[in-house]
């Protein structure tokens, strides 16, 4: 029987990445891993409703609740170590995670972002902000990066990155769009098997 990581998925929206990582567990892709949970920092996410209807457990831990980050994370901590989580997967989880939160779960933390790192990243680069600027810049060339998380901004050693060529008439929503459908959610689910077989191996020794 092949040993599998628990994996929990953090979302803040609409969870497109992680109906990606969803669909790809559903087609036996995600071999050494299970998406064990669904945790959200905002009660009204749609990524939420995603995970019930793929039957994958769900927990909310709502930032608003809580005075300060260490407490919001303390709770978050909780949760994941509660349901025996080994991995972190980041899938449009919309907060900023801090050092002591980071290194509890050092190496375990991934993140997909919607540029080629070391281009367009950290401090305020997330969402459309990213496109606009690989826009105004007038790179030809953009794509994706999956990264291990650290408690700087876009700063953890680079998993994986697929490469998205810019189109003259693009613009930030359609070339949002492409990265998704080209980059990320390829490249996203491979990293989440590629990073449990070598938590697996490391198991094992």
């Amino acid at each position: 029987m092949i040993q599998k990581i628990k994996i929990a998925v953090l979302v803040s929206g609409g969870g497109t990445n992680l109906q990606a990582l969803i669909d790809f567990e559903a087609a036996g892709k995600l071999k050494h891993g299970e998406i064990s949970l669904v945790l959200s920092n905002k009660p009204e996410a749609f990524a939420l409703k995603r995970a019930e209807n793929a039957h994958i457990p769900t927990a909310v831990v709502n930032r608003k609740d809580f005075a300060n980050r260490e407490d919001f994370e303390n709770e978050m901590i909780r949760v994941l170590e509660q349901n025996g989580i080994e991995l972190i997967i980041l899938a449009g989880f919309m907060c900023i995670l801090g050092e002591k939160f980071c290194k509890r779960f050092a190496d375990r933390i991934i993140n997909v972002h919607p540029s080629l790192i070391p281009s367009f990243c950290g401090a305020g680069y997330y969402g459309l902000h990213v496109h606009e600027a690989a826009l105004a810049y007038g790179v030809k060339v953009t794509g994706a990066t999956v990264h291990f998380v650290n408690e700087i901004p876009d700063g953890g050693k680079i998993i994986m990155q697929k490469a998205v060529k810019i189109r003259d008439d693009d613009t930030p929503e359609s070339l949002q769009k492409r990265v998704m459908a080209e980059a990320e959610w390829i490249i996203l689910p491979a990293s989440a098997e590629k990073v449990c077989t070598q938590l697996i191996k490391c198991r094992t020794k």
